[in-house]
């Protein structure tokens, strides 16, 4: 990060802060006074008319900040040269400015951290906060800067409250340095420690981080209430300094004095005290500066020496831990001048961010594989899926087409086979009873309009059969076309309809003189309209028809009694029994017009039988359903005809 950009953080926070409507603009004049006071702190010659002809064109009303950065890259940050003023000077300037707006400590003085503290911290958090704006610092860089402040105390960070502690509102991607101060002073981080301990170890990691002190000694009472600090055998710039001074062996006189040692990667300073306000003299450090281990004399044990081109300085250590502490740290600022690093912490930064970098890369490509595998295997899935959906939909059509069409040839054979037992019943039936016509002609002819009325009937069961047969193929190939389902259905519904409405109307016309009959086709009608809910009507109506067949039947025997009388009368006297003669019997004895209805009982039962079946079955479809008692309408004729042709008659 170059001095640019430390800068505009730092002018960024003081615009903001002016800022009193929070709508990116302030007033000249009070940028102005902001752009003095930074040639001020920042040492650049004053240029006031640079500052009114810039803002000559736009005397009224505020400035943005993008109005306004045009003239801080030119006359400002553009001039300043780094080494020649104070950057905390310039801090402390743009602090006092958004502190008076943003920073609300405790007013009853239980803040955890003092105003000089928050500052400082506030300086921390610039130097580890994302190059973008807002500024906000990642949740890593919060628990580093955390890490380091509760290291300096010898106190162990608590990761446990760090994740329990509310996360950064949606898309900000981390915390405002005025959460972090929050957070800081509610002091769940540092319960229980003293505010001079926090302030000390504040200090230390501000002049490590900041200042670039990569090791300094310091007294036993900066670790406040714990006195005694965890073993570090080897240097670590995460981890807090070690107690005490180094003794340094003067040139001229060659005694050995106690300074406060400070180390940044290009200089090693020493003071009189820790204070640090009287410098006693600095070692400056290059590529060719060397720290070398020396024996114990003088007196001095744990001795080192520092060897630059002009000069050898010799240190004695308080023990042989923080020797070689010192000596790594030494190594190590000497490796960043040959390495051309002008701070450590930058070049840690830069690297903790490079990882985050390529953490989330890696996580991203992860995802982005893992998104890839899961889609691949989604559509494999649905493939298969879709490949068994139609293997098993070919396997059910062939199956319902194999169905199908043995259904309707058995149907078919069934239809054939029935019709002509009933015409060769007819014919025998016609040619048996020649001799009764004359003497029983208006009942015979009444039989034969039975008859005809029958097979008419018949041959619009068979019509109906072989438009459901018709009806069911349209059925499977509209499966494969839903879009004329329902049409199709519909239409087939239709002709359904009408043709039970001509049948209502023909079997209303032919008919008339069996009012009980006319009632059971009448609720036989009802029955296919609604289905499966009329199934015991039906029943009842089919006791009731029962009954008024035993009523026929009783007619039926006396008149079978009253034609067998006759029969025998007729038989006597023109045919007189010889000795061997036998009677040919007629099928069944009876009628002629009662003959054909005993294979037509064959037919009704079988109907019927066909009927109870599609009703147990409840995965039929209505309509199906509909065209087959529809067909079976004439059911009801079947047990008179039955009775009247099983009667005997001789």
């Amino acid at each position: 990060m170059d001095l640019r950009a430390e800068l505009l953080k730092s002018i960024w926070y003081a615009f903001t802060a002016l800022d009193v409507e929070k709508s990116g603009k302030v007033s000249k004049s009070q940028l102005k006074v902001l752009s003095h006071n930074l040639y001020t702190v920042l040492c650049i010659p004053h240029d006031p008319v640079a500052l009114e002809e810039h803002f000559r064109d736009d005397d009224d009303g505020p400035v943005s900040s993008q109005g306004y950065m045009p003239y801080l890259n030119k006359y400002i940050l553009d001039k300043v040269e780094e080494g020649a003023f104070v950057k905390e000077n310039f801090d402390e300037l743009c602090w006092t400015l958004t502190a008076k707006k943003n920073y609300k400590p405790d007013r009853n003085g239980n803040s955890v951290v003092s105003h000089q503290d928050a500052f400082k911290l506030w300086c921390l958090f610039n130097f580890l906060s994302e190059d973008k704006y807002p500024l906000v610092m990642v949740p890593d860089e919060v628990e580093y800067l955390l890490k380091k402040i509760c290291t300096a105390m010898n106190v162990e960070l608590n990761s446990c409250e760090l994740d329990d502690y509310p996360q950064e509102p949606q898309g900000q991607g981390g915390l405002t340095v005025w959460q972090f101060l929050d957070m800081v002073n509610s002091g769940r981080f540092l319960r229980g420690i003293e505010q001079e301990a926090v302030s000390m170890a504040v200090e230390e990691v501000y002049q490590e981080v900041i200042e670039d002190v990569l090791k300094q000694a310091r007294s036993p009472h900066v670790l406040g209430h714990n006195p005694c600090p965890a073993p570090h055998p080897v240097f670590d710039p995460h981890i807090s300094w070690v107690q005490g001074y180094l003794w340094k062996k003067g040139q001229l006189r060659r005694n050995w004095s106690e300074r406060w040692f400070t180390l940044k990667p290009s200089v090693l300073s020493y003071y009189m005290s820790e204070e640090r306000k009287e410098k006693k003299g600095s070692i400056a450090l290059d590529k060719h500066c060397c720290v070398e281990v020396l024996p114990d004399r003088d007196g001095k044990r744990c001795m080192f020496c520092v060897k630059t081109s002009s000069r050898t300085y010799e240190m004695s250590a308080s023990d042989t831990r923080q020797r070689q502490e010192w000596t790594l740290a030494i190594q190590m600022a000497i490796r960043l001048q040959a390495e051309g690093k002008k701070s450590l912490h930058k070049d840690l930064k830069q690297k903790r961010r490079e990882q985050r970098e390529q953490r989330e890369q890696r996580k991203a490509a992860k995802e982005e594989e893992t998104q890839r595998l899961k889609q691949l295997q989604e559509e494999k899935e649905r493939k298969l899926q879709e490949l068994e959906l139609l293997k098993e939909a070919q396997r059910q059509a062939e199956i319902l087409l194999q169905e199908e069409e043995q259904r309707r040839r058995q149907q078919h054979e069934e239809m054939q086979r029935t019709l002509e037992i009933q015409l060769r019943e007819a014919e025998q039936a016609r040619a048996s009873m020649q001799a009764e016509m004359v003497l029983k002609e208006a009942e015979a002819e009444r039989q034969r309009k039975r008859i005809l009325e029958l097979e008419d009937m018949q041959e619009r069961l068979q019509e109906a059969l072989q438009q459901e047969v018709k009806a069911r193929q349209d059925e499977e190939s509209v499966r494969y076309a839903q879009a004329r389902l329902l049409a199709e259905e519909e239409e087939k519904l239709k002709q359904l309809m009408k043709l039970k409405e001509e049948q209502e109307e023909y079997i209303i016309k032919t008919q008339r003189e069996k009012q009980v009959l006319k009632q059971e086709m009448e609720n036989k009608n009802k029955c296919l309209e609604e289905a499966q809910k009329q199934l015991e009507e039906v029943r009842v109506n089919r006791q009731r028809a029962d009954q008024d067949v035993m009523a026929a039947q009783r007619k039926l025997r006396q008149a079978s009694t009253n034609v067998k009388h006759w029969n025998v009368q007729m038989n006597r006297l023109m045919h007189p029994i010889g000795p061997g003669d036998k009677r040919t019997n007629v099928s069944g004895g009876g009628f002629a017009g009662y003959q054909p209805l005993v294979s037509q009982r064959d037919s009704s039962l079988k109907l019927k039988q066909k009927v109870e079946d599609k009703d147990s079955d409840p995965t039929r479809d209505n309509s199906k359903e509909n065209v087959s008692n529809g067909g079976n309408s004439g059911t009801p004729l079947s047990p008179d005809a039955d009775t009247m042709a099983t009667e005997p008659t001789n």
